[in-house]
């Protein structure tokens, strides 16, 4: 295995181990959060997730449209509405 494999695939263990994390994190914060921002968070998220299941669609395509789909509940969140 040459050197790009091998950090290839530890990258591959960080990042599930870093969504294990994230998945955590979200889970002990739904219980403090606000409906509107439970409601934007879904969206948000909804729209990564739909966007990621398009798996011939390179991931910056994906970041580029959610990144300006979801830019008007990211600025409905932190106007605190």
């Amino acid at each position: 295995m040459d050197t790009a494999e091998l950090i290839s695939q530890d990258l591959d263990k960080q990042i599930i181990t870093t969504h294990k994390r994230f998945q955590k994190a979200m889970q002990a914060r739904l219980g403090g959060m606000s409906l509107g921002t439970k409601e934007r968070y879904f969206a948000v998220l909804s729209l990564l997730v739909t966007k990621l299941e398009e798996p011939s669609r390179p991931l910056r395509d994906v970041l580029q449209d959610v990144l300006i789909e979801s830019a008007p509940y990211i600025a409905q969140e932190l106007s605190g509405q």
